[in-house]
């Protein structure tokens, strides 16, 4: 009897638990109802399964470390391979470039760091970078002075040194763009009313993004610092902290030059939110000076320390800027997925066109990709709209501008995945990955020669695995037939390139058709980029 009695009272709150809690089946269908849904709310892809222990829980706090606990572990495992220029004297790649930093950083005085043997990896990005070279180079020399030995550690491959040269990177996206996605994913979430098990599952997207995984712990760079300080700038512009976020943006502009892909859609957002509904002096005022004096703070050290003659501030200043924007170099140096290789695949460029007129129509046709963005968002400052002018903007640049390098993609990214921390609705979910996959195998040539082929194909494995992405498509037929044509256009050319040597007068064939497909999904991710930003600008707020 008293099992009975036991039985139905376990029976009743089971009944009264389902009653209280909608089903699975219900949650899609009220997404399906509302044409959107959340990402990883659909129970049987692996990374929503995973986290769906932590749905009973009241904080979400253990699952969030968790996930950042699983992209470390891509990171480190990323870190086990070779990078950029590894056995490639007598200039090596970006790993010596970064070292190299750090030691002229460490060991000369400031005014000569934009002057020292610019023949071998010279200085040319602007001081924030240096500064953060030199607390890398102090703290390294430290440990081992022959690591950043001022001439003699040119070179240096010492496993050592690969080691503390990883975990720079690592301790430096745990100090700014892990908590910038953090700060970001939580406002999206407060602000759009998403459950606090939305915040992991986006997270993750963000965090374990293949190509800034690749890239920053595999070829080795610092990227994820100026992304960061990007990201920083644009959730405290969103939270209406206006002064922090243009301080932000300004550090961010100050580490790396190419935060200019964000600078316009940022200004046209600000200048809007000046003037309209109606003028105020007072916000512009203070904008200005914020971005003024933080500029100021940032180039005083280098400035205050030039000394005089022909390496005084005036000097120091104009060579900076030389540095930093590199025009001598050409229209572009090594192939990459934007309209002018993909151009010249066809019609010689350089050889129809002098550098000049090259450099004024690459200006041209920028200002042209970037201006509806500008127009768009200085007319229409709608929060919901500052991400997609912000990637409608980089993708711009990408495209269309001067000495863009492969790496670069990564700077549409960021915005384009961020959108996964709100509802964009599967549509636009699969687009976004998709968008992602094409970006990485923009990259495969690059990382292919960095000898990263088997971290490639990990991590972009995982990566669509746990997002169960690849089994996302739109519903138009027309979206359905682009995303399916270009991955079966990638596993092609993958295939062909693994079986086949690429004739001896065409070397760089595969690379080539490699750009050709990236720059066509590029340019048609760009179409549809637009309409979402002019429709995130024309709906009521």
């Amino acid at each position: 009897m008293a099992t009975s009695h036991g039985s139905t009272t376990s029976d009743s709150a089971v009944s009264t638990l389902k009653s209280e809690v909608p089903s699975i089946a219900d949650e899609k269908s009220n997404n399906r109802q509302h044409g959107r849904q959340q990402i990883g709310a659909d129970d049987e892809t692996p990374l929503s399964v995973f986290l769906s222990t932590f749905k009973a829980a009241r904080t979400q706090w253990v699952a969030r470390q968790v996930i950042i606990m699983i992209s470390l572990l891509f990171r480190l495992g990323v870190g086990l391979g070779q990078y950029s220029g590894f056995s490639d004297p007598p200039m090596h790649g970006d790993f010596e470039a970064q070292r190299h930093w750090m030691e002229i950083a460490y060991h000369l005085p400031m005014n000569e760091w934009y002057w020292y043997d610019l023949q071998y990896w010279g200085l040319d990005y602007p001081p924030l970078t240096a500064y953060h070279s030199w607390v890398m180079g102090a703290i390294g020399s430290k440990i081992k002075s022959s690591w950043f030995a001022l001439d003699t550690s040119r070179g240096c491959e010492n496993i050592n040194l690969k080691s503390y040269m990883r975990i720079t990177v690592i301790i430096s996206e745990l100090l700014i763009y892990i908590p910038a996605v953090s700060m970001f994913v939580r406002w999206t979430i407060k602000n759009q009313r998403l459950s606090p098990l939305h915040h992991s599952i986006a997270s993750a997207a963000i965090l374990l993004q293949p190509a800034l995984i690749l890239i920053d712990h595999g070829h080795f760079q610092y990227n994820a610092v100026m992304l960061g300080l990007s990201l920083l700038a644009i959730t405290n512009i969103l939270m209406d902290k206006l002064v922090v976020g243009s301080v932000f943006f300004v550090l961010s502009l100050c580490y790396k030059q190419m935060a200019l892909y964000y600078s316009i859609p940022i200004f046209a957002y600000l200048l809007g939110i000046c003037i309209f509904p109606r003028l105020n002096l007072s916000r512009f005022i203070s904008l200005a000076l914020s971005v003024l004096v933080t500029f100021a703070l940032v180039f005083a050290p280098i400035i205050l320390t030039s000394g005089g003659g022909l390496k005084g501030p005036y000097y120091q200043i104009v060579q900076i800027l030389i540095r930093i924007f590199p025009f001598a170099r050409g229209l572009w140096e090594d192939k990459v997925a934007n309209i002018w290789c993909t151009l010249n695949t066809f019609v010689k460029l350089k050889v129809l066109y002098s550098a000049d007129t090259l450099q004024r129509l690459s200006l041209v046709t920028t200002l042209v990709s970037v201006l509806p963005a500008f127009i768009l968002l200085f007319l229409y400052p709608r929060k919901k709209a500052l991400l997609w002018g912000v990637s409608a903007s980089a993708w711009g640049f990408f495209l269309f501008s001067f000495q863009v390098h492969e790496k670069s993609v990564l700077l549409p990214l960021l915005p384009v995945t961020l959108q996964l921390a709100g509802d964009p609705g599967m549509n636009a979910q699969s687009y976004i990955y998709w968008i992602n996959n094409i970006a990485v195998f923009s990259l495969w040539p690059l990382l292919k020669r960095d000898g990263l082929a088997l971290q490639y194909f990990v991590i972009s494995f995982l990566a669509n695995w746990l997002m169960a992405s690849f089994t996302k498509l739109p519903d138009s037929l027309l979206g359905k037939c682009t995303i399916i044509l270009s991955y079966a256009g990638i596993v092609g050319l993958h295939a062909i390139e693994f079986l086949i040597e690429p004739p001896s007068q065409y070397p760089d064939l595969w690379v080539v058709a490699n750009i050709i497909l990236s720059f066509g999904c590029f340019a048609i991710f760009l179409l549809w980029n637009y309409i979402q930003l002019y429709r995130a600008c024309r709906t009521p707020v």
